[in-house]
């Protein structure tokens, strides 16, 4: 006869709802498009994704983790043309790059690494899906979808405005909305034909919101309980790669939750290529250790945008010696349920270390581990 359950789960919650799973904790975090080096940006994204997935680890969740490579795009294929190099291997060198520096912060290795190239059967799959469903519309070898209502609630010219940031052509003329996107892209439109794939509608290649949707979907199924990513890919990425899923499987919502990384800024801007003002990851490891950097990203709220200055480095660095010295004190054999609480709370590091700091001891050893501090 079985006994009955009495242990109340613990759960993570984020902005105010309870990260909550029967099973494994599906995480999925959008990963980089390897075209370039990794800057402090891309770096706290993933050590927040990091840093979530151990807290839920460590207060007793089986977790799963998928990280994609988008390694299908045209911003990849102009860095490599511009540096004269073959777009598949260039893409490869730049991943090793970006795994050796995930390595270097401890962030741990994903259960899977999907990339946009090898998703290219499930992007036909859902666009075929959504063309059947009446969600989507072909013209001329390219599938667009009805995505304008993942704008809703927006200024349309901001959504307008960030579509054409993000290289959605709102101006495309084969749309019926300026909003909608293209699912499976012709490769008669685009500057570098020769990087496709034969579909029903012709050659062509995955639309990167599709890659994610599909990347999901062919891994988790209908949905999953944690999406990670920065906040800068909340439309239009997030919300029409959520748009095609919903569309194309009638489950909702697709993320339980979101946990989006604020930006970080130099100078007042979003740290970007095209403004800039990088601040690479690997100059910082120069100087400092990889804990200096991961308590850099991780000693605020996760979801404001900062401004990245040096002198935070700094700060980060004495912080980290105050914990390694309270490690180091007597103290409770048992770390208190406030240091547990406090990062359950929105993984509210700050107050953690408040705790760790005045408790010592088994406290502060506790969360040095649980965050890789160490």
């Amino acid at each position: 006869m079985l006994q009955p359950v009495t242990a109340v789960p613990v759960l993570l919650r984020l902005g105010g709802r309870p990260v909550s799973a029967v099973g494994p904790v599906r995480i999925y975090v959008c990963g980089i498009t390897p075209y370039g080096v990794t800057h402090l940006g891309h770096a706290s994204t993933f050590v927040w994704a990091d840093a979530a997935a151990r807290v839920l680890a460590w207060t007793g969740h089986a977790v799963h983790t998928a990280r994609n490579v988008t390694d299908v795009d045209d911003v990849l294929y102009e860095e490599a043309a511009r540096q004269g190099q073959e777009p598949s291997l260039f893409g490869a060198l730049q991943r090793a790059s970006f795994d050796l520096t995930m390595s270097t912060l401890r962030v741990g290795i994903p259960e899977y690494q999907p990339t946009a190239a090898q998703a290219v059967r499930q992007v036909i799959r859902l666009a075929a899906i959504l063309l059947a469903v009446g969600e989507a519309y072909e013209r001329d070898g390219t599938v667009y979808a009805r995505t304008a209502r993942a704008a809703a609630g927006m200024d349309r010219d901001t959504a307008l405005a960030l579509s054409a940031e993000y290289r959605d052509e709102p101006d495309d003329p084969a749309k019926d909305d300026p909003l909608d996107v293209a699912v499976w892209r012709s490769a008669a439109r685009t500057d570098h034909p020769a990087f496709g794939w034969p579909s029903p509608w012709g050659e062509g290649r995955p639309g990167w919101h599709a890659g994610c949707a599909a990347m999901v979907l062919a891994r988790y199924g209908p949905g999953l309980d944690l999406h990670c990513g920065g906040a800068d890919l909340a439309y239009p990425h997030h919300a029409c790669e959520a748009a095609l899923a919903e569309a194309a499987t009638g489950v909702t919502p697709f993320a339980q939750h979101w946990l989006r990384a604020g930006t970080v800024q130099v100078g007042g801007e979003k740290m970007a290529k095209s403004s800039g003002n990088l601040v690479l990851v690997e100059d910082l490891l120069r100087d400092h250790s990889p804990a200096t950097v991961r308590l850099l990203c991780l000693n605020r709220p996760y979801a404001d945008a900062w401004e990245y200055e040096p002198a935070l480095l700094d700060e980060a660095g004495a912080t980290l010696d105050q914990l390694y010295s309270a490690a180091g004190k007597p103290g409770r054999d048992q770390p208190p349920p406030p240091l547990r609480d406090a990062l359950l709370q929105d993984l509210d590091v700050p107050r953690a270390i408040e705790i760790a700091l005045d408790e010592g001891g088994a406290t502060a050893r506790a969360l040095i581990e649980v965050l890789m501090l160490g």
